[in-house]
């Protein structure tokens, strides 16, 4: 006895399918601006938040956040955040701050969890080959690569 056929798979509840699951281009689009710090009463920014609003808007999960919805205003929070924390050195900022940048993938273990992957350039892969001892395509400086030593060996 086999047991009942399987459902069809349009009837079937659960698919296992990610909905997060997205490839990122490294590269930004041609048309992609970002956002402004907003003004904040009297407010001047410090250097730091500076610096770490331009890295969030040229990261390739910028094309992600949704402008003029929610994803900004809770982008504008957490400016506020790191700016207070710059501030103060404040722990419970700091924890808090780690909180809140878990929605926006900006470390790899959050992008792991939202499964957005960057799309790696060539550059870092031949880097990567490089690290773990793999020659690259063609060789280096365009030369051939060396003859593989185990290619003389053979199964008696």
């Amino acid at each position: 006895m086999s047991g009942p056929p399987p459902k069809p798979a349009a009837m079937r509840q659960r698919r296992n399918k990610t909905s997060t699951a997205r490839r990122l281009s490294a590269e930004l689009p041609k048309d992609f601006t970002a956002p402004e710090l907003p003004d904040v009463g009297e407010r001047e920014w410090l250097p730091q938040t500076r610096a770490w609003w331009a890295d969030v808007w040229s990261s390739p999960m910028a094309p992600e956040f949704i402008d003029g919805h929610a994803d900004i205003h809770g982008l504008y929070m957490l400016a506020l955040l790191v700016d207070d924390f710059w501030r103060t050195g404040s722990r419970e900022l700091a924890a808090e701050i780690r909180l809140q940048r878990t929605a926006f993938g900006l470390t790899p273990i959050d992008r792991r969890r939202l499964q957005w992957e960057i799309e790696r350039t060539e550059e870092a892969q031949d880097r990567g080959n490089r690290r773990r001892g793999t020659p690259p395509a063609g060789g280096t400086d365009g030369q051939e690569p060396p003859e593989d030593p185990r290619s003389v060996l053979y199964a008696v």
